[in-house]
């Protein structure tokens, strides 16, 4: 998937499921019960539980979905993440080897950053868009939105502390899209296997964001 196809999704779908499993079948469940909701867009950690085959068998699974990987720490582990089919990777920092390998295998490739200069240097690495984490530690929308005005031109996911209830004020602040994890998939409703509790709040936040007026 090239660049412009990728932001294409972001912005149609504006939510990622970003899901941490300790298990190969509590990940199918999380990702089956937020694909039911209408999310589009799943990213598997790659300190979940043999993320290979939890990637590999949710491109079978769910084929209308666009699976990636994140929490992508070396080569090596996007080189893993590629052969077990991911279709984009995300990182929780920026590393430039990951950036200009991701980009010589045509992955759309989201890394991390916080400040302006970690920000920009992203983008300018070739960064497909920058995710800013952890958003919540530094003001949440509000913060998204002070980058408008000079950085206005990045495309930027913001995670860490993105919930149902706040995501639609994270696009009206300037995101492309939000990351969801905790806030979409609670502690309780995950060990209890409440697959349906799972997939309504994936249905409000599709809605919620679907009548959302974002800028980018």
């Amino acid at each position: 998937m090239d660049r412009d196809a990728f932001l294409a999704l972001l912005r149609q779908h504006r939510a990622i499921a970003v899901i941490r499993a300790p298990d190969l079948n509590q990940g199918l469940g999380m990702a089956e019960a937020a694909a039911a909701g209408g999310i589009h867009l799943i990213e598997i950690t790659w300190n979940s539980w043999h993320p290979e085959d939890l990637v590999s068998k949710l491109r079978h699974r769910l084929p209308h979905c666009t699976i990636g990987v994140g929490t992508v720490l070396s080569e090596a582990d996007l080189r893993d993440a590629v052969g077990a089919g991911t279709q984009f990777c995300f990182c929780p920092h920026t590393d430039l080897s990951i950036t200009e390998l991701a980009q010589e295998i045509k992955i759309p490739i989201v890394p991390g950053a916080l400040t302006p200069n970690e920000v920009v240097a992203a983008w300018q690495a070739g960064a497909t868009a920058v995710k800013v984490f952890p958003v919540n530690a530094v003001g949440g929308a509000s913060y998204i939105r002070s980058f408008q005005g000079p950085l206005a031109h990045i495309p930027l996911i913001p995670t860490g502390g993105v919930t149902v209830e706040n995501a639609g004020e994270m696009l009206k602040a300037g995101a492309i899209a939000v990351g969801l994890s905790t806030s979409l998939f609670p502690k309780v409703a995950v060990a209890e296997q409440n697959w349906a509790a799972v997939t309504a709040l994936a249905t409000q936040l599709v809605d919620t964001l679907a009548s959302t007026d974002a800028p980018f």
